[in-house]
C-alpha cells in the first residue's frame, strides 16, 4: 500500500495540515493548536492503516509536542525536522510564496521526496529533564542580565544597587534548586546516570555538562555514529565554494540548537587547556594560523567526538586510546 504523507506547519495557536498522495498536495485544512484540535485532526486523518500514513513537522519546541505525540500515539510514522533544513529545501524548490498552508504542503512534499529521520517521543522523566534544563538556560540568562545591570549602576542610588543584589540572590538560590533536582532525576535513571559518569570521565565536562546534554538529547545511544551527532547540533564545518568568484571560509553549519553549541562553550575552552587531545588539536589549528573562533569550534566538535565516544564504547576517556590500537571516537 502507498504511504501518504502528511505536512503540517505548526503556529501557537493553530497548525495547517495538507495530506499529499501519489505525488499530489491536496487542499490544506487549519486546525486549533489544542487538545479539542489535535482530537479532530486524529479524527479527520485518512481512513488508512496509521502505518501507511507518515507526518513531518518541523521543531518548533513545545508547540508542536501535542501535535507529534499524539500522531505516534495513533502509530503513524512521525518526523521532526530542522525548520531550516525545510527553508533550504523551500529555496531549491524556488518556492517565493510563504503562507502556512503553502509552508504544510511543502513540508509533506520535503517528507515525501527526503523520507526524514521518524522521530521517537522522549520518556515522561526526560521531557520534565528537558524542562528543567531549559528553565535553568532561562534564570542563568536572567542572572546574567541582572549581573551586568549590577555592574553598569555603580552611579546609581544604593537602593537599586540593593533591589539588584536581593533578585540576584534569589536567581542563585533557585539556579541551585534546579540544578539539584535534574541531577537527581537523571540519577533515577541506570543507563543516562552510566552516560553521565563516562561524559565526566572526559577532561573538560563537568557535572552539569554532563546532566545539560544529556538533558537536551536524551539517550545518546540513539545516535548511530560521531558524525550524525555533531551535525544534528550544527558542529559540522560547511564551506562554499564555486568557480573562481565563491571561496568562502569554512564555518560551523550552525543546524542544530543554539542552545547546546552555547553550553559546549566554555566546556571546549577548558578542554583546550586540560584535555591532550584537545590541547593537541588546539596547537596544530593555531601553527596553521587559524583564528580563535575557528579554534574553539574545531575544540567543540572534537570534544562531542569524544562524548559519543564513550558512551558507545562504554569505556570512561583514555588519552592513549590510539597508542593502545583503538580507533577514534
Amino acid at each position: 500500500m502507498d504511504i501518504i504523507f502528511i505536512g503540517i506547519d505548526i503556529a501557537k495557536d493553530h497548525f495547517d495540515v495538507v495530506v499529499r498522495q501519489a505525488g499530489e498536495n491536496g487542499p490544506a485544512k487549519r486546525f486549533d493548536n489544542s487538545a479539542k484540535g489535535i482530537a479532530a485532526l486524529l479524527r479527520w486523518l485518512p481512513s488508512q492503516p496509521p502505518a501507511t500514513i507518515w507526518v513531518c513537522l518541523e521543531a518548533t519546541g513545545q508547540y508542536g509536542e501535542g501535535v507529534a505525540e499524539s500522531l505516534h500515539a495513533q502509530g503513524c510514522r512521525v518526523s521532526v525536522v530542522n525548520p531550516l533544513c525545510i527553508k533550504r529545501y523551500a529555496a531549491a524548490a524556488s518556492v517565493r510564496t510563504q503562507t502556512d498552508p503553502v509552508d504544510a504542503g511543502l513540508i509533506a512534499q520535503f517528507g515525501d521526496h527526503l523520507r526524514p529521520r521518524q522521530w521517537l517521543p522522549p520518556s515522561a522523566a526526560h521531557k520534565l529533564l528537558r524542562s528543567l534544563s531549559r528553565r535553568l538556560a532561562d534564570l542563568q540568562e536572567m542572572r546574567q542580565m541582572e549581573r551586568n545591570r549590577l555592574a553598569a549602576s555603580k552611579r546609581l542610588p544604593q537602593e537599586l544597587r540593593t533591589s539588584l543584589q536581593v533578585v540576584l540572590k534569589a536567581l542563585q538560590a533557585e539556579i541551585q534548586s534546579v540544578t539539584r533536582q535534574m541531577i537527581a532525576l537523571l540519577q533515577e535513571d541506570a543507563e543516562l546516570a552510566r552516560q553521565k559518569k563516562l561524559l565526566m570521565s572526559i577532561p573538560g565536562v563537568g557535572e552539569l555538562t554532563a546532566v545539560r546534554f544529556l538533558a537536551d538529547l536524551g539517550n545518546l545511544r540513539d545516535f548511530r555514529s560521531a558524525k550524525q551527532l555533531a551535525a544534528f547540533l550544527g558542529l559540522t564545518p560547511e564551506s562554499k565554494t564555486s568557480g573562481s568568484s565563491v571561496q568562502t571560509k569554512p564555518r560551523l553549519s550552525k543546524k542544530g540548537n543554539p542552545g547546546i553549541r552555547q553550553m559546549l562553550y566554555m566546556p571546549a575552552v577548558v578542554a583546550m587547556r586540560f584535555n591532550p587531545l584537545i590541547q593537541a588539536l588546539r596547537t596544530r589549528l593555531a601553527a596553521r594560523q587559524k583564528c580563535n573562533m575557528s579554534i574553539v569550534g574545531a575544540a567543540m566538535h572534537k570534544l562531542v567526538h569524544l562524548m559519543f565516544g564513550v558512551v558507545h564504547s562504554g569505556k570512561p576517556f583514555d588519552p592513549n586510546y590510539l597508542s593502545n590500537g583503538l580507533s577514534t571516537p
